[in-house]
């Protein structure tokens, strides 16, 4: 009898079940020359609003940090800035994220990065019943309750996107 091969799990969803967090895992068709979130929102039969993207960024005082915003939004770095105790805050160059995360473009999730960075999650999310955020690979979305993103990635819950 041929054993059936299991999709090994991504560090997010181990976390998740570690914690007793209940989720669902959405897989989508990926198209290496549209990783945006409106094309992920298609993929997964979600409305933008629920689909969240995150942002690897780093402060002036406080070093790296991650911004889960909506997909359509726009982070706000001034609100970002004030929000961790920097005074400044830039995006991270693309090419330093795989480094610091152990994820790539497309694929960066809140949770299971290669060290716990502060997390911020948009004060949007608190609107949605559920939202989606990156599993941790291209191609694959954790949907889950705002509150339970919350306790997993010891998010704290700001006004961070336009």
């Amino acid at each position: 009898m041929a054993k059936k091969k299991k999709e090994a799990k991504t560090n997010a969803a181990r976390i998740l079940d570690t914690l007793g967090i209940s989720y669902e895992l959405k897989t989508y068709e990926v198209d290496e020359n549209d990783l945006s979130a409106v094309h992920v929102a298609e993929s997964v039969g979600m409305p933008i609003e629920m689909v969240y993207k995150t942002l690897v960024c780093r402060g002036d005082k406080n070093g790296v940090l991650m911004a889960v915003i909506p997909g359509g939004g726009e982070l706000d770095l001034k609100a970002l800035a004030a929000a961790s105790g920097n005074k400044r805050v830039e995006m991270v160059h693309l090419k330093e994220v795989f480094g610091l995360t152990g994820y790539i473009r497309g694929g960066c999730s809140p949770l299971g990065a290669k060290k716990d960075y502060p997390v911020y999650l948009d004060a949007s999310a608190e609107a949605q019943e559920v939202i989606a955020i990156s599993a941790g690979k291209r191609g694959e979305q954790i949907i889950l309750k705002p509150a339970d993103l919350v306790q997993a990635a010891k998010a704290t819950v700001v006004t961070v996107s336009r």
